[in-house]
């Protein structure tokens, strides 16, 4: 054991923690910077908590207060419901914060972790001039937005699927050494428990990223 952390509680550094430090990493998050992730689950939440580690301040955005409230002690310093506020409302919350804490209201980090449509409409609505918007989550929906947008911001969208394996060190590091937290976020189960678990998954009874070990 190391940091409190069993090898089963480890097991979610891949992927769910090492694919938004591969989109943190090529965003370019450096102190001073700013980043904005779009739902703060089991993806989202290590992405914000990797970019504080990298001396981001970080906004959460998502629908759900519990998991707003649940990243608040580990690095995130403003929590919006996307559900309270239109996109006015959240760019205009951002750029206040941005100002109050002595960053540009330009040039935003803006990471899509929801893996939904109106998750993705939420992220590319929130361009500003010199943004990266990073497409970490997935969906099959498709969404319409103005591509025009890119251009007339000087933008970029980025995308990546997974990790590579180089950049795995580099994650687990950040986990052993406390800087990324991630057993408050996940529950071991038993596998023999595997049908009521895929059952209150389902329901949304369980809230963690769960883990299934071996039964006794």
């Amino acid at each position: 054991q190391k940091a409190g952390l069993q090898l089963a509680d480890v097991s979610v550094v891949a992927d769910a923690v090492t694919t938004p430090y591969q989109a943190v990493l090529r965003a370019g998050i450096a102190p001073g910077s700013l980043a904005v992730v779009i739902g703060v689950g089991g993806v989202g939440g290590y992405c914000a908590q990797i970019a504080a580690a990298k001396g981001a301040k970080v906004v959460a955005i998502d629908v759900d207060n519990e998991k707003l409230a649940a990243m608040k002690p580990y690095g995130v310093g403003l929590t919006l419901n996307s559900r309270e506020l239109d996109g006015k409302g959240l760019k205009g919350a951002i750029s206040e914060f941005a100002k109050a804490n002595g960053l540009p209201t330009t040039e935003w980090n803006i990471f899509e972790c929801s893996g939904t449509a109106p998750g993705q409409l939420t992220a590319y609505g929130l361009l500003v001039h010199g943004a990266t918007l990073s497409v970490v989550g997935f969906t099959m929906d498709k969404v319409e937005v103005r591509l025009s947008n890119l251009m007339a911001f000087d933008a970029k969208a980025i995308g990546n699927w997974g990790c590579p394996p180089e950049l795995y060190p580099a994650t687990l590091e950040l986990v052993l050494e406390g800087k990324v937290q991630v057993k408050p976020f996940v529950e071991q189960h038993p596998l023999d428990q595997i049908n009521a678990i895929f059952e209150d998954v389902h329901h949304r009874k369980i809230k963690k990223r769960v883990v299934l070990t071996p039964s006794a």
